[in-house]
């Protein structure tokens, strides 16, 4: 492979440049380790990185960047997100329509689409970048999950923890990141699972995700490589034995609970005893 610019010790590779949405404010489901997956899988690569925490008030080009990462978070701490997002949204519309690889989890999945509509409280007008809508439910989707994924043309399930209580509904401008074989998805009824436009991905598994599936942190390396190589990009593979068991431990957890809409068994006092309602 020849080199290209910035290429690193002649891996043929040049420095993956990682944008981190409010790591300080969307990191209650431990997402920081898709950040740290990523990091790893290349440095094993001989691949470099290089990582901008992006927090409240800043406004970088957001297309200088090959990876934006954009995690899940309470609804107070979406509500400052949002609040803020306003400023970066022409930069992140910019970045997507550019091809910048964009890896959404829960409420980043949610601020990336037109709003959110919490069960209490005041819309929150999103960034628009996904043909999506999401408003609060009664009812808390809290387990572990499993998906049908397909990219690069390869088929691939996809494990995780799901822990929202948000409907969404996927308009024609995006398709499903996933089809869901345990858990509930987008909204526990049509079986979707995230969404895909372009190259900015979403979806509602925690876990965190990507070190459970390095199937799908090597695709989202691959994609983001592609776009600055300008065509097809071969990663070496790695020894992944430890990853395939924590998968086959997760897909397992997923498919014991299929069918349930929580892994929480609803619960009542009675007389000061816990008894299953």
């Amino acid at each position: 492979m020849s080199e290209l610019p910035g290429d690193v010790a002649g891996t043929g590779f040049p420095t993956i440049r990682i944008a981190h949405l409010y790591p300080s404010l969307l990191n209650v489901a431990g997402d920081g380790g898709n950040l740290a997956a990523i990091e790893r899988r290349c440095a094993w690569r001989g691949i470099r990185t290089e990582v901008a925490p992006v927090e409240v008030g800043e406004t970088p080009d957001m297309t200088g960047f090959d990876i934006i990462l954009f995690h899940g978070g309470q609804d107070v701490e979406m509500a400052v997100a949002a609040a803020d997002l306003a400023g970066k949204t022409p930069s992140l519309r910019a970045a997507a329509d550019a091809g910048v690889t964009i890896f959404a989890v829960c409420a980043g999945l949610q601020l990336l689409g037109h709003r959110y509509i919490p069960s209490a409280g005041d819309a929150m007008e999103g960034a628009g970048i996904l043909d999506l809508e999401t408003r609060g439910g009664a009812q808390r989707f809290m387990q572990h999950a499993a998906c049908e994924v397909t990219l690069g043309g390869r088929k691939e399930t996809v494990v995780g923890f799901e822990n929202h209580s948000g409907l969404t509904e996927l308009g024609s401008g995006v398709r499903p990141f996933g089809r869901v074989i345990a858990g509930a998805g987008n909204n526990g009824r049509d079986g979707t699972e995230g969404a895909i436009r372009d190259n900015v991905l979403a979806t509602y598994l925690h876990g965190p995700v990507l070190p459970k599936n390095p199937w799908l942190t090597d695709q989202l390396i691959r994609i983001a490589l592609e776009r600055s190589a300008g065509g097809p990009v071969e990663l070496a593979p790695l020894d992944d034995e430890l990853e395939r068991r924590a998968h086959h431990v997760a897909l397992a957890k997923a498919l014991r609970n299929r069918g349930r809409r929580t892994a929480l068994e609803p619960a009542r006092l009675v007389r000061g005893e816990k008894r299953a309602s």
